[in-house]
């Protein structure tokens, strides 16, 4: 079947889908090159309009923050010196800023894709991942961090863009019912009383089974591509204890856990340097804050786990990089929370 590239999602392409090159970007449909940053296709009128961008480690002024991105625009290869330097201003003028600054005009939605060279708390490891819809907020012409050769400073083209709600990054009637389910799960965990799980003797109360119902159908629905390669790279041994299981079919049994979790009050991105490959005693342990892990990557108990055999560091393969944010936002939320106990 002929792929048409289109303004949106492609079909056939689910959002978190990897590449290994960029002509397989290209050829998937997602990106007009293998080059350029800015895409663009001809719209129903025959105007050009920006349909997705790549972030590859491109211009100093671009910032990705996963939610929402600050993009730098495009320049004419003269306008660039061989390391890709800016040596004068952009233009609106040009090809690639006009068709994004149109798409900005007609709420036209933008298809972003990571690269292996992009911001490390996002990027994928040596490959290109389509990581969904983004909507255009703001343009803007800024100046650059740095300036021209001569020392006079250079104009740029900026754009700001937002990732579009869960339920627009699903193209499937599954995906939008089980985005359903994890909105409802959300829900349920907002309603508990504050305080309720820290209540001495919590755990044994009825009211407590209900919340780790959702937390393992969570992790069920939540076994997104990201998880699966991780797993896969792993080939489903753990990280934090080295425990393979195999299952009467031969196949080994894991968990992808985020170390900053994913939805409300978290809002932890679904990518591999978020992501370990955990056996299930270790997930848990893991969302409870039972183990956190040091910025030297020691595994750190907070209380007594008898007859469990922890490594002394996380076990990282060197084709998965975890970002020490992650670890730091997972370990400081845990401490927090037991001095606000005391």
């Amino acid at each position: 079947m002929r792929i048409e590239r289109v303004i949106g999602h492609v079909l056939g392409v689910p959002v978190g889908a990897v590449f290994h090159r960029r002509l397989d970007v290209q050829r998937a449909k997602l990106h007009q090159t293998n080059q350029k940053g800015i895409s663009w296709l001809f719209g129903e009128d025959g105007s050009k309009v920006g349909d997705a961008i790549v972030l590859h480690g491109g211009y100093e002024d671009d910032e990705d923050h996963w939610d929402w991105i600050r993009y730098t625009g495009a320049s004419e290869g003269k306008d660039k010196d061989a390391s890709g330097r800016l040596l004068r201003s952009q233009s609106w003028s040009y090809t690639d800023n006009a068709a994004m600054r149109l798409s900005y005009e007609r709420a036209h939605p933008i298809r972003v894709i990571r690269g292996y060279e992009g911001d490390p708390r996002y990027s994928p490891n040596d490959c290109y991942r389509y990581d969904g819809l983004y909507e255009i907020t703001e343009l803007r012409t800024a100046t650059s961090r740095s300036p021209a050769p001569d020392g006079s400073p250079i104009k740029i083209c900026q754009f700001d863009l937002r990732r579009l709600p869960k339920p627009e990054q699903a193209q499937t009637d599954l995906e939008r019912r089980v985005i359903a389910a994890l909105d409802e799960l959300d829900d349920e965990q907002d309603d508990d009383p504050p305080g309720q799980e820290d209540q001495p003797g919590a755990a044994q109360t009825a009211e407590k089974f209900p919340e780790a119902r959702s937390m393992r159908v969570r992790r069920l629905i939540r076994d997104t591509a990201a998880a699966k390669r991780i797993k896969k790279l792993y080939e489903g041994e753990c990280q934090l204890c080295g425990l393979r299981m195999v299952g009467p079919d031969g196949k080994p049994y894991s968990e992808g856990a985020h170390i900053r979790p994913l939805g409300k009050p978290h809002h932890g991105p679904d990518v591999e340097p978020n992501i370990l490959c955990l056996c299930p005693n270790c997930h848990v342990r893991l969302d409870i804050g039972a183990v956190v892990i040091d910025e030297d990557w020691s595994v750190i108990r907070r209380v007594g786990l008898f007859g469990v055999d922890l490594r002394p560091k996380l076990h990282m393969s060197d084709e998965h990089t975890v970002h020490p944010e992650y670890v730091r936002y997972h370990r400081t939320h845990w401490e927090q929370r037991a001095a606000d106990l005391e």
